[in-house]
């Protein structure tokens, strides 16, 4: 009988034994995460000149913060965003990243913000193989598998969106001379690169003039005269939100009407076409890919239903209607929804492996007929956009949806 017990007994250490380590083998950890939480690492500029963006890291931390109340998580596990103020600086950037990963001992980053801020911790964090996962930029260089396989953009790629740009300028003002002001960074050069893949040969033609400028400096007036008086009748800005606004109202208190084309990273309607002046800038053209929460087409619609609840009692403080917002809540999904499809392995691979493999995905905001795709060899989430314009008071889209199957820079 005690045989019989202790050959019971064995066997049930035995089936526990296997069942602990079966459970074992299905969870998979790195650096970061663990059976309760997930942390996450991100810098964003709360200060300085692009502190128009802070609302955004605010945005991100309330979605986070609902998906913890509301779902207990992702898979039973907390989201703990880790944020830290790199005022769009690329050193402070540095400094406060590798303290995310060094000290803080994150998983992953997130949504850095700003295409300075990136490229200063690009290859830090690929050395390190930490995922810079859904970077807010969309400068060329963030969905380079080949090269920074760690490294994964949110936003449409500038050289596409540029080259888009071009296409739509040889269809629509076929004898445009045109002037570009851009920022002095990836962010500028790869528009006005992608600017001139899209007028091809008539590029060095069309184009009358070129500006740069400092992320630093205080005005754009001196650039703006200067691509007024080379005779150009189309403005192209590729700018970031403070100087977009600038270039608005200058083009307008000197009496200048060019053709007005905006890149989307500056198309928010209280961050920059109201401050400029809603009757400066109305006409000015851009392209979205998102729904606007301030479009009255979309009042009915259930996922912006969707956001304007999570608003209001998760980031009441914050201007619902901003776009900035609303992009906010569209990055912070689609993280959640990497996590989700993770599972039990949350490793830096997998992470990157989900990240790279997004079938279709629809996000609550996106426009209709606009789907996230990514592929080991293509790192690009958004590579459909529609043409708005401003109308005043809002944007209203035209035209259909472009997609864009072109090389990335």
């Amino acid at each position: 009988m005690r045989k019989g017990i202790f050959h019971l007994a064995t066997g049930t250490a035995l089936a526990l034994a296997l069942s602990v380590s079966t459970a074992s083998a299905q969870k998979k950890y790195d650096t970061g995460a663990s059976d309760t939480e997930i942390k996450i690492g991100q810098t964003v500029p709360f200060s300085g000149p692009a502190s128009a963006y802070a609302t955004l890291g605010k945005g991100q931390a309330a979605y986070f913060r609902m998906i913890n109340e509301q779902e207990g998580g992702v898979n039973g596990r907390k989201i703990n965003l880790i944020q830290y103020d790199d005022a769009y600086s690329p050193p402070k950037a540095v400094e406060q990243v590798r303290k995310l990963v060094e000290s803080d001992e994150v998983l992953l980053t997130f949504q850095i913000i700003g295409t300075p801020s990136n490229a200063a911790v690009q290859k830090y964090l690929n050395s390190k193989k930490v995922p810079q996962l859904f970077a807010a930029t969309g400068a060329s260089k963030f969905t380079d598998p080949k090269n920074f396989p760690w490294t994964l953009g949110f936003n449409p790629n500038y050289f596409v969106e540029g080259r888009i740009y071009g296409q739509y300028i040889l269809k629509e003002h076929p004898n445009a001379k045109i002037g570009v002001l851009y920022q002095n960074d990836d962010l500028g050069k790869d528009y006005l690169n992608g600017l001139k893949a899209g007028l091809g040969d008539k590029a060095a033609k069309m184009i009358v003039a070129e500006a740069s400028y400092e992320v630093s400096d205080p005005t754009i007036d001196s650039q703006v005269l200067k691509i007024r008086d080379a005779g150009a009748d189309l403005f192209f800005s590729a700018t970031t939100p403070k100087q977009a606004a600038q270039a608005i109202k200058k083009n307008f208190e000197i009496g200048w009407k060019p053709v007005h084309i905006l890149d989307i990273n500056a198309t928010s309607v209280n961050a920059v076409m109201l401050p400029a002046g809603a009757e400066a800038s109305k006409g000015v053209i851009s392209v979205n890919y998102g729904k606007d929460p301030m479009d009255p087409t979309w009042k009915d619609d259930p996922g912006m239903k969707k956001y304007f609840a999570f608003m209001e009692k998760y980031y009441p403080e914050g201007d619902k209607y901003s776009s900035f917002n609303a992009y906010a809540y569209s990055t912070a999904q689609l993280m959640v929804h990497v996590l989700k499809q993770c599972g039990d392995n949350l490793t830096r691979e997998n992470v990157m492996k989900q990240a790279t493999n997004l079938k279709n995905v629809v996000l609550d905001l996106a426009l209709p007929g606009i789907v996230g795709n990514t592929t080991p060899n293509d790192y690009r989430v958004n590579k459909q956009l529609q043409m708005m314009r401003f109308n005043g008071e809002r944007w209203e889209l035209f035209g259909p949806i472009i997609e864009d199957k072109g090389a990335a820079g």
